[in-house]
């Protein structure tokens, strides 16, 4: 009986490979998940702060770093799930040896299952191997037992992520709607000059080239009002982007027409907030040539950050914009909560579908913006 039993475990042992308890991809779905519920509770704060643009947009900086953490969660808890049932379906035979070996040795009584034909001698020497094979059997049942446990845990996660989406796609909107309504009641901005509506609109019909604009509106006279502007900024190359996503072109690449343009076209996910990275005056707002929605800052005398291809812009010309403040969100639908699923299934890290084309410029044309911002 022993040496049958040790000639079975032994075979179990050698062709079943070891088995990894991983829960890191669990963890960070959950993690993901407490980051929202924190976002709702500062959006309910958010309502009686005393500076409300900062506070929600705070919250909807923490909406989207939650949501795109969930989204990221949710994929490696879908590609572990999947991970370890190769594992085990491709071990069902060796797993099943396992389970038989360690049940047979559970239902034979220990002075039986010791006895040997060969004596006192073979008692012994049997006793001894089941007492070498029986720790490394139970490793093997113990770590399968782990195995299947991070199963059910990952299971759980994606049974219980569709409410958590659910709550953290819909706080998300109620933050949007609450910034654009602080920002809308916002009177408390200094302003550094008084914009003339009807030379803006000439210098918009006259403009065939962002170039030309940016010379002209820099040439501009305008009404100051007192307040100096802002001239603290030096290029550092450590500003945060204005938008949270990953650069598809480069300054002086060609776009997809085979025109070269002298700023970053930036590829982040819909509805994105876009923030000034410093304090800023607002130059100029509004649709722009063929760039959409454009707002230009100025961060310093002479220096110009264009930011083109929004859907809503937030600023009026003439204001002074605080470092992190809102000038506006992209384009796009957000994307249901059966479509995240479905894009995390499919081992996708979400998509980032709009874009935001950022330049640079001073008083002799466009720069580099790695001058001024961080692009690693």
């Amino acid at each position: 009986m022993i040496a049958r039993l040790v000639q079975a475990a032994l075979c179990v042992l050698a062709m079943a490979a070891p088995l990894r308890a991983d829960t890191q991809a669990a963890a960070a779905a959950q993690a993901a998940a407490d980051r929202l519920s924190a976002a709702a509770a500062e959006l309910d704060a958010a309502e009686s702060a005393r500076d409300r643009v900062a506070a929600l947009t705070e919250t909807v900086h923490a909406y989207e770093d939650g949501l795109a953490a969930l989204r990221d969660g949710l994929r490696r808890v879908a590609l572990r799930q999947r991970e370890l049932q190769a594992q085990l379906d491709s071990r069902r035979d060796e797993v099943a040896r396992l389970l038989g070996v360690l049940e047979t040795i559970g239902r034979t009584p220990a002075p039986l299952l010791l006895i040997s034909p060969q004596g006192p001698t073979g008692t012994a020497r049997s006793g001894m191997l089941l007492a070498d094979v029986t720790p490394a059997l139970q490793a093997q049942a113990d770590a399968l037992r782990v195995e299947l446990e991070e199963v059910a845990v990952l299971r759980e996660v994606q049974e219980t992520s569709a409410a958590t989406l659910q709550r953290g796609l819909t706080g998300a909107q109620d933050a949007r709607a609450a910034l654009s309504n602080a920002i809308s009641q916002r009177t408390d901005l200094p302003r550094r000059f008084t914009e003339d509506p009807v030379q803006t609109a000439l210098l918009v019909a006259s403009t065939e080239t962002l170039d030309a604009f940016a010379d002209s509106l820099g040439n501009a006279k305008v009404e100051p009002t007192g307040t100096e502007t802002p001239d603290a900024n030096e290029p550092s190359g450590n500003l945060p982007l204005p938008v949270q996503g990953r650069i598809l072109r480069g300054y002086g690449e060609e776009d997809l027409a085979g025109v070269v343009r002298y700023g970053l076209v930036i590829a982040a996910r819909p509805r994105a907030l876009v923030t000034t990275p410093v304090e800023a005056t607002v130059r100029f707002r509004g649709p722009l040539l063929n760039y959409g929605n454009v707002i230009i800052l100025e961060p310093k005398q002479g220096v110009m950050f264009v930011l083109a291809g929004l859907a809503e812009v937030f600023g009026n010309p003439g204001e002074i914009l605080p470092a992190g403040s809102p000038v506006g969100m992209l384009g796009g639908l957000s994307p249901s909560v059966d479509e995240i699923l479905s894009e995390v299934d499919d081992g996708a890290v979400g998509e980032s579908s709009e874009t935001l084309y950022l330049e640079v410029r001073d008083r002799q044309g466009p720069v580099d913006p790695a001058l001024w911002f961080a692009l690693e």
